[in-house]
């Protein structure tokens, strides 16, 4: 559409960053092709598809998850510190036909990790594919930290969870951001209904090594009025990224901001992929005129 360089910032945002899928097919829709991705956490899943040309097998991957093939992908690992190694991540972009090494991609891409020994963003834009992924998206209390080019990895979205500076860096001159956990109504949590759609569907869920370590008893009659160990982890997380969300974006803020609305969908709710993609797909469409505006 212009001779500008458009240059693509996914955010952090566990399952709701399915929505990175619904963004890129509308943008595709609209004429606009951006030209690099930088991602953080789920966004740098989904953007090293993109960069790979795999994206259609990652949707037709993501759209086949059940909540028992869900269960299937955790590796629990309870002495590795996290609830799970999440090793099939490396497996499936290998499966799905994603480059081993960063510059063979076809197309520009960089992660955004953080550093657990400084606290530091890092910027993973040449060596091994399948870690530097891996690395980005350790979700501190349910991922193990990976190491990786002698650093110990945690999720980016502890240090830059809408990676514009890094897609600025890399050359892009219009920068479109996408944001999964934006929060129209300016609610974290609020108290849950048991049942399929709650918070609660997590424990009945998990693998059986779960349900000690976390002192789980799928006996007791759920309580709506207290929060879980999931929705506790959840809420936190999304507190804290928030306020450094906040922060970067006022200092290094994006030609166009796709905020997604998810009330309902949690970060760790994986095999509801279909509602994360279509969201994606309705929120940057309903922004046609500013993307046409800013890419032109």
């Amino acid at each position: 559409m212009s001779g500008e360089k458009v240059g693509l910032a996914l955010g952090s945002g566990g399952a709701r960053g399915w929505c990175h899928i619904g963004v890129m097919r509308a943008l595709d829709d609209l004429g606009v092709k951006p030209a690099l991705v930088a991602g953080c956490s789920m966004g740098a899943l989904v953007g090293v598809a993109w960069a790979a040309d795999r994206l259609d097998a990652l949707e037709a991957w993501v759209l086949s998850l059940t909540p028992g093939k869900y269960v299937g992908l955790m590796d629990v690992r309870l002495g590795s510190g996290g609830l799970i190694e999440a090793r099939e991540i490396e497996v499936m972009l290998r499966d799905i036909g994603v480059a081993d090494r960063i510059e063979q991609l076809p197309r520009p891409f960089g992660a955004v990790a953080t550093d657990m020994e400084t606290g530091r963003e890092v910027w993973l834009k040449q060596g091994a594919t399948y870690p530097a992924v891996r690395g980005s998206v350790g979700i501190p209390g349910v991922f193990s930290p990976i190491r990786y080019q002698g650093k110990w990895l945690l999720d980016g979205g502890l240090s830059n969870p809408i990676p514009v500076s890094l897609a600025r860096a890399m050359g892009a001159e219009v920068v479109i951001a996408v944001n999964p956990n934006a929060k129209p109504r300016g609610r974290f949590w609020k108290p849950s209904v048991p049942g399929p759609s709650a918070g609660g569907w997590a424990a009945s869920k998990l693998p059986k090594e779960w349900h000690q370590a976390l002192g789980l008893n799928l006996d007791a009659t759920p309580d709506p009025k207290n929060p879980n160990y999931f929705e506790v982890l959840n809420a936190s997380i999304e507190i804290m990224t928030d306020q450094i969300r906040r922060s970067r974006l006022a200092g290094d803020p994006p030609h166009v901001l796709v905020n997604m609305a998810f009330e309902h969908l949690t970060a760790l709710e994986l095999h509801r992929g279909a509602e994360a993609i279509e969201m994606g797909y309705a929120r940057t469409m309903a922004l046609a005129d500013l993307i046409r505006e800013a890419c032109l």
